[in-house]
Parts: C-alpha cells; structure tokens; sequence
C-alpha cells in the first residue's frame, strides 16, 4: 500500500491529520505501508523573507484578536488529543515553504518522515523561521544530515523539480486544502481525520485489493 500525503509545513491540521494517520497505521497490519510527502503550499505568494503570522492569519480568517486566540486555542486542543503539542505565543512569521519542501524532497528516504517531524516542530513548538536556509540547514543537520552537503544541493535547486511537479499535480487534480491523502493512487482522504477513521478507510482500501488482482487474471 502507498500513502502519498499532500501537506504545508505552516499547517496545524496536516500536522494533526498526519499524527491521526500514523496512530491508525500501528494498529495496521494488514501489509507493508510506504509513505511519500508531497509539497503543497497554502499561500505560494508569500514573500521569501515571510509576513507578521498574526496579521495574515487575521486577514485569512476575517478575525480579531480575540477570536483568532480562541481559534488557536481549539488547534492547540485538537493537537494535544492527537498528543502533539502546539505553542503559538512564539509563532511570529508565516514564512513561504518552498525551500522547507525542497528540503524535504532531497532528504534521504530513511530521514524524511524524521525530517517532516522536526520541520513542524520547530515551527509549531520553537517559532523558528522555517522559511529561513539557516534555520532549515540547522534543522536537517540535527537529524543527521550534513550541512553543507545540504546546502550545496539547495543552492543547485536539487529537488526543485519534485517540489514542482506536485505542486503541479495538486493543481490539476483540485486539490484545495490539506491536509489530502491519497492512497494507491486511486484513493483520497481529505482533512485531519481522527485515527479510527483512518484505520477504517485503510482496511477497506486493503481489503478490496485482492478483489482488484484477481479480476485482473
């Protein structure tokens, strides 16, 4: 089985909704699960160097102060039952995630969840500007990955091409919002779906292969 899941670093639900799925995935047995991350961004024309986090997240949700805390406060609920932890008092940008998805495209096939994992992290829990090489460089090197390798593949747009095919494929295929899974690509899930959720679609999916193979011969 493959699971392809189109997700934005800036966003909570994928973040959440990746949790939920991985839950659902250890109580999966069923067979091998291969998991491919693929780049989508929720606002491409942000600028390079990022916009004030709290001023976009007002204009995007049309709220006040008030009742952008409170939305906050039910992410950082919902993230907490998935068991994630989310500190927006020390988010101060909303950088553009190009790079962070670039990154993530030239990671080694065995660092990328762990990659994906601490690239959220260090938004959603430290307020590190991810939109920034040397916070991303600091990052990957963290997980094992060697810095100026890194940057010399980044600096080259190594992965560049990945990035924009699937920015490309989310596009055609109407992808709107994240986070979206797709699921030997014939399948879609959409949204941070709670675990038993998942768990129900992934049996399903699984049992109906064999149906599938065997109208095949």
């Amino acid at each position: 089985m493959i699971i392809e899941i189109f997700e934005d670093i800036v966003c909570p639900w994928c973040r959440i909704g990746k949790k939920n799925m991985e839950d659902a995935l250890a109580d999966f047995t069923n067979e091998p699960v291969e998991i491919h991350f693929r780049a989508f961004q929720l606002d491409p024309y942000t600028p390079a160097e990022g916009s004030p986090f709290r001023e976009v997240m007002r204009q995007k949700v049309r709220a006040d102060e008030d009742r952008l805390n409170g939305m906050l406060q039910q992410v950082t609920q919902a993230g907490k039952a998935s068991g994630l932890h989310f500190d927006f008092s020390k988010v101060e940008k909303m950088p553009n995630t190009l790079k962070a998805h670039q990154l993530i495209a030239i990671a080694p096939g065995e660092l990328k969840k762990t990659l994906v994992d601490a690239l959220f992290k260090a938004y959603f829990e430290d307020g590190k500007d991810i939109g920034k090489l040397d916070e991303l460089l600091t990052t990957a090197e963290q997980i094992g990955m060697d810095r100026e390798k890194t940057a010399a593949l980044l600096e080259a747009k190594e992965g560049l091409e990945q990035v924009e095919d699937d920015l490309e494929f989310a596009s055609q295929a109407g992808v709107t919002g994240v986070p979206f899974f797709v699921i030997n690509r014939k399948y879609a899930l959409t949204g941070a779906q709670p675990a038993a959720t998942f768990l129900q679609a992934l049996q399903q999916i699984s049992a109906e292969q064999p149906d599938e193979n065997e109208n095949e011969k």
